[in-house]
């Protein structure tokens, strides 16, 4: 499918974005080895969520779907069974990396299997803590890089595994994530030390299930507990999803837009804190702050001005640095992006994939380093650019496709956006006008 837009007059009215979908990895695991029902509402459309979901039932766990939930019956004691065939995780990163931080405290052996970008991704960095907690979990080793492990996995799980301290090498919440659940199923404190800080998801969930979890400056630490089921859990709005509404408001003049039910967990709302720095006009209001903080967002036009991202911020915006070099090249002045080489290690080379499509419609952007990229304002031309199959490349290009001037701005591959947000092209829709954006079946 290629998105074809065109510059859009304003932004206007009010949204709701799809449920988080990294909250929704974490219950819906969390809920399959919890004694008791859980009910997770709103169920997501992303095809990450609908990943998960049918890993646990191949697990064991009973999920049951309805049309704007998913209701699971969780294994309690009774515990996981083993799968009869490998599990297909797809694309989707944080299934098949939380999920074997799991399975490493599990007594059998499961494969977990990856579409091939995913299968391309590094998987060393969960096997090596998870190795040493004493589950053993084999992967692909290529003859170029002996040392790194690709999907498929397979883990071999053990029942007690060991608590360990384990010193996190990059700063990846579902690296931190993996550690977690498996001192599930660990003899005495299993502890992470962060060198900098990522989305806490994972910790909040966990505490929600009953979980014995404790935060001491940059470690945090859990005890292996029994699970009990919470009943109804919320979903908040996906902030990650929102970003992309959020820096389209801000570029495009005249725009006022309302986002509400948002998460606002201060884990993953660096980027706001970034576009305020660059000038932005967005009011928080925070209407709930229970387990998962959230609430409303409203969004109007200003001009931004250039900033420097220092390597500390990245973990807190990683999801959001596309669409902000979407933002830097509509500011006033040069921003300069540090320490943002984990992008290479997504979907695709995310920074690649922006800078030759942001490049491709006329900004000024360039790679001074490997982990930096350096933009200038410059005025942005409709043309042709690839998702390179990347759903956050895909959605970040288009809204650089209604900041751009000229006949329209086509983006190809742009289905990929079914990963995270099936409804992102009906959504733009609604705030811009059917006739800026348009989608194209291609045979």
């Amino acid at each position: 499918m290629d998105a074809i837009l065109t510059r859009a007059p304003a932004l206007q009215g009010t949204l709701t974005v799809p449920p988080d979908k990294a909250i929704c990895h974490r219950v819906t695991l969390l809920a399959a080895v919890a004694e008791g029902v859980t009910e997770i509402r709103p169920w997501p459309t992303a095809d990450d969520c609908q990943r998960t979901a049918s890993l646990i039932e191949a697990l064991g766990a009973q999920p049951v779907r309805a049309s704007d939930s998913l209701r699971i019956v969780g294994t309690g004691s009774a515990g996981l069974a083993a799968p009869s065939a490998p599990i297909f995780c797809g694309e989707s990163g944080t299934t098949l990396r939380l999920a074997a931080g799991l399975l490493a405290g599990q007594p059998f052996v499961t494969t977990l299997t990856a579409g091939p970008r995913l299968a391309r991704r590094p998987m060393r960095r969960i096997v090596t803590p998870l190795a040493r907690m004493g589950a053993q979990i084999h992967g692909t080793q290529p003859s170029d890089q002996p040392e790194e492990v690709y999907p498929p996995l397979t883990i071999r799980g053990r029942q007690p595994l060991r608590g360990i301290r384990y010193e996190m090498e990059v700063a990846s919440a579902q690296v931190k994530s993996a550690i977690l659940l498996a001192g599930l199923r660990a003899e005495g404190r299993t502890t992470v030390v962060e060198r900098l800080p990522t989305r806490d998801h994972t910790e909040r969930a966990l505490g929600l299930f009953g979980a014995r979890v404790d935060r001491e400056g940059p470690c945090v630490s859990v005890l292996p507990t029994p699970l009990r089921s919470p009943g109804t859990v919320q979903l908040p709005g996906d902030f990650s999803s929102a970003a992309f509404f959020i820096v389209a408001a801000l570029c495009i003049p005249g725009s006022k837009l309302v986002v509400r039910e948002v998460s606002l967990n201060p884990s993953r709302t660096g980027l706001l804190e970034i576009l305020n720095r660059m000038g932005a006009a967005v009011r928080i209001d925070v209407t709930s702050d229970g387990w998962e903080p959230h609430g409303t967002l409203t969004v109007e036009t200003c001009q931004l001005r250039g900033t420097t991202v220092e390597p500390h911020e990245v973990p807190a915006m990683i999801d959001e640095l596309p669409v902000l070099m979407v933002a830097a090249a509509c500011a006033e002045g040069p921003t300069r992006l540090h320490g943002v080489g984990e992008l290479r290690v997504k979907e695709t080379d995310r920074i690649a994939s922006m800078v030759r499509g942001l490049r491709q419609l006329g900004a000024r952007i360039r790679q001074p380093a490997p982990d930096t990229v350096e933009i200038e304002r410059g005025a942005l031309t409709a043309g042709v650019v690839d998702s390179a199959n990347d759903h956050r490349t895909a959605m970040s290009l288009a809204v650089a496709g209604l900041i751009a001037a000229g006949e329209a701005t086509t983006v190809r591959q742009a289905d990929c956006v079914a990963k995270s947000f099936p409804e992102f092209f009906e959504h733009l829709r609604r705030v811009c006008g059917p006739p800026t954006v348009k989608t194209v079946d291609k045979a």
